[in-house]
């Protein structure tokens, strides 16, 4: 969470958990479990009329932020999306929504839109299985054929990939990278429902089998989406990081909280030496997950040269201590902590998947290492 925020930031993220508060509470994400969409369709309409789909999106085309700097206005709703555990398609709505302002606004103006409005959802299909689940491992094919163009390959996993209209696909022609925006119901798609340890988020494994749309559903340049796609990414890794902060932060409070309450021996748990010096190391994983969080949203919203390495240097802290901290929140917590009817498993379980989403602690650790020995490497 950012240090200083301005009178509207304050608002606008105390407004955001307000309505979380109300409409995402610990019950209702429960009701949601077996629910094949894991959030409702008013829900998340109602949140993009409190901005949250429209902060990558220029102006112009129906965005805007309050601050300037919509990265990280969008942190602070990714960070109360991680205190509640929310449902929601945040990172692709605002990645799709985000190209889709930058490169075909105005061929692409009704799904805009929609998405700014919350009537519709594109989702990103960018990750891939193995083996080419690494960071630059892209091996779908795009290849350009007359006045179409081609996809093949398989892509997972695709965050509310089942919900959504309209499929951004990244992939590979010959040595370079092209995005395609593919509606969701073009011929050669088909589907497969994923399971996950989250209790609303949903995800797909989408394959493309000949999937052909016109060349004009290209963003950009036939094979010239290279810096696109890492622009992307690195805005997604940016979001979930900040959700995995605001779980993080949420857990300690409640454990915290807990601790105080919960005697022992005639003496609160918080008391006990043990636990201070767990506490201690918990309270400074969360601060410096927040120090690096927030620089590296900085970093990426600014482009700096800096920012790849601060976003997966963040991404790689958080995600080892992030799932460290919520197993000891669990059991701090006792028996009490290991059952459904507690809400601590509910963020343990936003933080163990934002793990491995948009990269692992250790791709991200060998990704830094390839920077720093190119830049060690350069003239």
């Amino acid at each position: 969470m950012q240090l200083h925020l301005t009178p509207d930031a304050e608002f606008f993220r105390d407004t955001t958990a307000k309505f979380l508060s109300e409409h995402a509470a610990p019950a209702e994400i429960r009701r949601r479990r077996d629910d094949p969409a894991g959030f409702d369709t008013r829900y998340w309409e109602l949140g993009a009329q409190l901005g949250w789909t429209s902060l990558l999106v220029d102006e112009e085309h129906g965005g805007g932020s309050l601050s300037g700097d919509g990265l990280a206005d969008l942190t602070l709703v990714a960070d109360e999306f991680g205190r509640h555990a929310a449902p929601g398609p945040l990172v692709p709505t605002s990645v799709v929504a985000g190209a889709l302002s930058e490169f075909s606004a105005d061929r692409q103006g009704e799904l805009l839109a929609g998405m700014l409005a919350g009537t519709s959802i594109a989702s990103w299909c960018h990750l891939e299985p193995r083996p080419n689940d690494g960071l630059d491992g892209l091996a779908l094919e795009i290849r350009v054929d007359g006045p179409d163009v081609v996809l093949n390959g398989v892509k997972r996993p695709v965050e509310s990939g089942a919900r959504a209209s309209h499929l951004l696909v990244s992939g590979r022609t010959g040595g370079g990278l092209t995005q395609v925006l593919v509606p969701a119901g073009t011929g050669g798609i088909s589907m497969r429902p994923m399971h996950t340890v989250d209790l609303t988020r949903r995800f797909s494994e989408v394959a493309f089998r000949d999937v052909r749309v016109p060349a004009d559903a290209v963003l950009g340049e036939v094979g010239g989406a290279g810096a696109q796609v890492e622009r992307q990414l690195l805005q997604a890794v940016v979001v979930a990081n900040a959700e995995t902060v605001g779980a993080m932060q949420h857990a300690l409070d409640m454990t915290l909280a807990w601790a105080f309450d919960r005697y022992s021996f005639g003496r609160p748990l918080a008391s006990y030496q043990e636990l201070k010096h767990r506490f201690s190391d918990m309270k400074s994983w969360v601060e410096a997950g927040h120090a690096i969080s927030d620089l590296a949203a900085q970093a990426v919203s600014a482009g700096s040269p800096e920012g790849a390495e601060l976003a997966s240097a963040a991404k790689a802290f958080l995600g080892q201590y992030g799932p460290e901290l919520l197993q000891d929140c669990v059991q701090m917590h006792g028996g009490i902590g290991l059952t459904f009817d507690h809400d601590i498993h509910l963020f343990l379980r936003r933080v163990a998947l934002n793990r491995s989403l948009h990269g692992t602690p250790s791709q991200h650790r060998r990704r830094i290492a390839s920077i720093m020995c190119g830049r060690i490497g350069a003239p």
